[in-house]
């Protein structure tokens, strides 16, 4: 899939130009579409959107907030290059909020939730496909989260996702990364159906902070390469 077919499927949905082009624009840049480091042009964006350059900077500044994207005054916009202390960083918020959401959501988790869980499990047990594995596993922990009824810290915690989500694709298709992965969450999944709260932020303090630790190890190598 190219930005040409992002454009495409975006435009056909309900909502404000800024928030669909910033969608197909974010997609493109988690796909590798634009790579990090890689400039922005308003001009051919509007371009392949049929629109002004108005939405397209506000599209631009939504992204930017999220971390995918950084406006420079006069060089434009270039898409955002993580390093392996932001990386750390992102990893180390991650955990303290989730963790949090834990608490908060494990008491009031109900059997749909515990199913609904499962099933994104399976489903990830059934592709390869890099952004599908990642949308899994959001969808995975934003359902465990969303009993915690704390919709501004689900916010952040996903706007954190986002931020390394590009480079978890790249982990996800380690398939040792992601059988390890998978066990996991199935140990997180029983300990939530069993509503053991220290055994449930054990793991996915763990869980979390493993992850963060390969993916900086994993920006460092790159950064050394260049």
């Amino acid at each position: 899939m190219n930005l040409n077919e992002l454009a495409a499927n975006v435009l056909q949905q309900q909502r404000s130009t800024p928030g669909l082009i910033a969608d197909a624009l974010r997609e493109a840049i988690l796909q590798g579409i634009f790579q990090e480091g890689q400039s922005l042009r308003q001009d051919e964006i509007a371009t392949q959107f049929g629109v002004s350059r108005i939405p397209v900077r506000e599209a631009l500044k939504q992204l930017e907030a999220e971390g995918l994207v950084t406006l420079h005054l006069n060089r434009g916009a270039m898409v955002s290059v993580l390093t392996a202390n932001e990386a750390q960083e992102i990893c180390e918020i991650r955990s303290a909020l989730e963790v949090t959401a834990m608490q908060l959501a494990i008491p009031k988790l109900i059997a749909a939730d515990i199913e609904k869980a499962a099933v994104i499990l399976e489903a990830t047990n059934q592709t390869s496909d890099a952004g599908m594995l990642a949308k899994l596993n959001w969808d995975f922990h934003a359902t465990l989260y969303a009993s915690a009824e704390r919709p501004r810290l689900l916010t952040i915690i996903k706007n954190l996702h986002v931020n390394c989500d590009r480079y978890v694709r790249v982990q996800l298709t380690q398939m040792d990364y992601q059988e390890r992965s998978q066990k996991e969450h199935y140990q997180l999944l029983d300990a939530c159906r069993q509503r053991d709260s220290k055994a449930a932020v054990r793991l996915l303090k763990r869980h979390i902070d493993t992850a963060g630790e390969q993916l900086v190890a994993y920006l460092q190598e790159k950064a050394q390469k260049r």
